[in-house]
C-alpha cells in the first residue's frame, strides 16, 4: 500500500508527462504528484493550494507520495518523480 500526503487522489494523466529529479538544483514547473522513489530530503517545496505547515527540510521515505499543485521542487538528496499538470 502506498503512503501518500495531500488532497486526495486527482489522478495521474502520463500523457502530460513528467520530470525524473535525481539532483540538487531547483526543478519548476506545474506538477500535480510528486512520488518519492528513494528516501528523500525535501530543501524547498513551493505549493499553490497547501496551508499550514510546509513540507520544506522534511525527509520523505521512499514509496510516499504528495499530491496538489506544486510550482517548484528542491532536494537536498534522494529522487523523485514529478508529474506534470
Amino acid at each position: 500500500m502506498s503512503k501518500g500526503f495531500g488532497l486526495g487522489d486527482l489522478g495521474i494523466d502520463y500523457t502530460v508527462g513528467a520530470e525524473v529529479i535525481t539532483d540538487t538544483a531547483a526543478h519548476t514547473g506545474r506538477f500535480k504528484h510528486i512520488d518519492f522513489y528513494e528516501n528523500s530530503h525535501i530543501t524547498s517545496l513551493v505549493t499553490e493550494n497547501y496551508t499550514g505547515n510546509s513540507l520544506d527540510g522534511e525527509t520523505i521515505p521512499a514509496g510516499f507520495h504528495v499530491v496538489g499543485v506544486f510550482t517548484s521542487i528542491q532536494l537536498q538528496n534522494g529522487a523523485c518523480i514529478a508529474y506534470r499538470i
